[in-house]
């Protein structure tokens, strides 16, 4: 049986990498914002509409392992 101290403490980690996590997102997504409008904006043919379609309709519990999944450009892989 678990404490209440441990039982807070655990807690606490956990909302606090959540936050970490929340953060890091928009830091990204501002980091990000000016390339995806410059990708869009070259886009003559919508090919990345849609890949994103497609994507979309693929299985969404896809999600990618190694170290492409902690870097902040891996959701611009479709630019290459």
């Amino acid at each position: 049986m678990t404490t209440l101290v441990a039982n807070l403490t655990t807690t606490f980690i956990d909302d606090a990498i959540e936050l970490v996590k929340g953060f890091g997102k928009v830091i990204v997504h501002v980091a990000t914002a000016p390339i995806e409008r410059i990708a869009n904006a070259c886009d003559v043919g919508g090919v990345l509409a849609r890949r994103r379609a497609a994507q979309r309709l693929r299985a969404t519990s896809y999600r990618p392992r190694g170290l492409r999944k902690l870097s902040p450009f891996a959701s611009l892989h479709h630019l290459t």
